[in-house]
């Protein structure tokens, strides 16, 4: 997601963004270091927002960020750019954070996706953006490459995928 954020800072440039699910806040920085106006990283993790401070500041980034859990509050905000990365493991989860991006598409956000192929990614209503390969550690995954890609809502003219 970082990538695609870097290789594509139009869609971030000078935008509202909230990097949901945010770890260790690599996303929202690339998105930060690619123009946007405000970043908001999220995580209800609370180590996640200590990295994620910590990362930030090594990279002279400003962002807020948030332990809140978002899916569950009441006012749910109001982001230009909605980028998700790597939620939809579990079936509980991936239903609950797609109900929410679906909101916030509804009500005009623009939401990315970034997803290593987890089971209930819900594709059919989805666009692929882009693919990318990613070396990873033989000691983390069953493999030394990791294939993963970046999706958004609706149709997406299959001439302009990109693969990486």
């Amino acid at each position: 997601m970082a990538r695609y954020v870097l290789d594509h800072a139009e869609i971030v440039h000078g935008k509202d963004v909230l990097d949901f699910a945010s770890g260790s806040g690599l996303v929202g920085i690339a998105a930060k270091m690619a123009g946007a106006r405000s970043v908001c990283a999220a995580d209800i993790d609370s180590f996640a927002s200590v990295a994620i401070g910590i990362n930030a500041q090594v990279n002279a980034a400003t962002l807020s960020v948030t332990t809140d859990d978002l899916l569950a509050a009441s006012d749910h905000g109001n982001w230009d750019v909605i980028l998700a990365g790597d939620i939809f493991y579990e079936r509980d989860t991936a239903e609950r954070v797609f109900a929410f991006l679906s909101w916030h598409a509804e009500r005009g956000a623009t939401i990315f996706i970034g997803d290593p192929g987890r089971a209930y990614l819900p594709t059919a209503h989805l666009a692929k953006l882009a693919e990318y390969r990613v070396e990873v550690t033989r000691e983390l995954e069953d493999n030394t490459i990791k294939r993963t890609s970046v999706w958004t809502f609706g149709e997406i003219d299959p001439q302009a995928n990109q693969a990486a």
